[in-house]
């Protein structure tokens, strides 16, 4: 794979196309649950501060009424989409009262299933179904997988490279039949070394033992409150987070677009059979959306995805079929709690240099055996990634952790020196030298750290995070510019007129607009 990227660099620093690389899009999708000033989950409403989950443009919710989460825009920089999700936090805070916002990827301690409230969206046709969907993950998976946090990353390059780009691979495809490909080839290379980030930036090697409460399992004890794995990096991204049986048998293909539309179609419109004993309408209440594999695309617990933005009624994988892939959305990453925003600066660089380095790399398929080594680090990695001697799987044989971790950095630093000097920066190469020493000491990963923080601290996870959340939160909540308050309080303002309205339109009966949806 190193020559392929060194051949695709050396072309583009010689077409002086280098500086369109430097010109990423990004955006951040960042997830967070409300908790009591106990620590207990809150059982509030979404706060009228926030305005409507529904229709808010950056505020929103995912599976529970108090997983909070929030939205960036497309940025030209990581710094200002870092710099736009701190001002999310900042307006939030001030509409939460005494409520906080928790700061890592496990969830706070939660008493029970029933202490969890599915998020709430209204009475428009649109917010039921939106609902639905989530009494149908209650039903399938139960409730608990659904309060876990995460960062997911939305990486694109900018429209201008791709012709040139296109013109120096002399293809003569559509440029949208090249785009989508490229980025095909982009999610290949991530799936073989995704294991690097986790880690590289895994922070959830420990979780509350309410999180497991009546469910065997194989952690061990820190305190009396707390379980762990002592040399986990991410047990979000593990058995215990999410996944499910039901998917771990599907067969989505990322190697071309057309595969995994296919793919991903087939489990969308398949049926399975546990599924149809839940029932999808019992005493006149909806359980779930269908009886299928997949209610919807976003059910699929993917590490990454092809995106495309999606114009009104049209589902995701129709956008794709119909004007390609658009942006990546990276979803194994962790949110670190001794981090005030979860992520920071050197780890979204590194994220775009890395990226870069997997649109670049080999143009080689996935084949099912690769496919099943890809897994197997990924197992060893979540579960014991800092493990001593740890070995993972290539097509050569098994290979130390460290060595295998150096080759990855060393292709990356490749595409670090090229982004450097079109820039006239070293903030590249930084985030890679960070991310090696990491490799020469386990010691320096957010997982070590998280563990030995938690140990020092005398405390609990739940009380521990609590803790570190609320020093997040003071810090970080007077920052926010009056302007941007305004602006946000307009939105949030805008967005509880916009649900209004769409609930007093006229709208056909949810048992049709439902058979519609599905049908379309």
């Amino acid at each position: 794979m190193l020559a392929t990227l060194e051949h695709q660099l050396e072309l583009l620093a010689r077409q002086g196309c280098a500086n369109l690389l430097t010109r990423t899009l990004q955006g951040i999708e960042k997830e967070g649950l409300r908790v009591r000033p106990d620590g207990q989950i809150a059982q509030t409403p979404h706060p009228q501060g926030l305005g409507s989950a529904l229709t808010h443009k950056y505020i929103t919710t995912d599976y529970s009424e108090a997983l909070l989460e929030f939205i960036t825009p497309v940025h030209e920089s990581p710094e200002s989409a870092l710099a736009f999700l701190s001002d999310l936090h900042a307006f939030s805070w001030q509409q939460l009262g005494d409520e906080q916002l928790w700061c890592a990827s496990m969830p706070c301690e939660i008493a029970g299933e029933d202490a969890i409230p599915i998020a709430d969206y209204g009475s428009s046709n649109v917010g039921r179904l939106k609902h639905v969907y989530r009494q149908g993950l209650k039903y399938r998976y139960g409730k608990m997988m659904q309060t876990i946090a995460g960062i997911h990353y939305n990486f694109s390059l900018p429209e201008a490279f791709w012709p040139q780009w296109q013109a120096i691979c002399e293809n003569s495809d559509s440029l949208q039949e090249f785009r989508s490909a490229s980025y095909f080839r982009l999610i290949r290379n991530f799936r073989r070394y995704g294991w690097l980030l986790l880690y590289l930036f895994g922070a959830s090697p420990t979780l509350s033992a309410s999180f497991m409460a009546g469910r065997s399992h194989q952690l061990e004890t820190l305190n009396a409150n707390t379980l762990y794995l002592p040399w986990a990096t991410s047990l979000r991204m593990s058995d215990l987070g999410y996944s499910n049986k039901a998917q771990a048998s599907l067969q989505i293909c990322f190697n071309h677009l057309d595969s995994y539309a296919d793919s991903l179609q087939q489990a969308i419109h398949t049926s399975h059979a546990a599924y149809e004993d839940i029932g999808v309408k019992v005493d006149g209440e909806y359980r779930q959306l269908n009886t299928n594999v997949l209610q919807i695309e976003n059910e699929y617990y993917s590490d990454i995805r092809p995106k495309r933005v999606t114009q009104s009624g049209e589902k995701p994988v129709h956008a794709l079929i119909k004007r390609g892939v658009e942006y990546i959305e990276v979803r194994n990453t962790d949110i670190n709690p001794l981090l005030p925003l979860g992520m920071d600066l050197d780890q979204a660089r590194f994220l775009n240099v890395f990226l870069i380095s997997c649109l670049l790399g080999q143009a080689d398929d996935l084949d099912e055996a690769e496919c099943r080594m890809v897994a197997e680090n990924h197992s060893r990695v979540v579960n014991r990634g800092r493990e001593p001697g740890l070995k993972l799987l290539t097509p050569a044989g098994e290979v130390s952790r460290e060595a295998l971790g150096y080759q990855v950095l060393e292709k990356v630093a490749k595409t670090a020196a090229l982004l450097d000097d079109a820039q006239g920066t070293d903030h590249y190469r930084r985030s890679v030298s960070l991310q090696r020493a990491k490799l020469e000491d386990s010691v320096l990963t957010p997982s070590a750290q998280v563990l030995k923080a938690l140990r020092e601290s005398g405390m609990g996870y739940s009380e521990w995070v609590l803790a570190i959340s609320s020093e997040h939160r003071a810090n970080l909540e007077p920052l926010i510019d009056p302007a941007v308050k305004q602006s946000l309080l307009d939105e949030a303002a805008r967005s509880l007129t916009e649900q209004a309205e769409l609930e007093q339109a006229e709208q056909p009966p949810f048992d049709q607009f439902l058979a519609d949806y599905v049908a379309r």
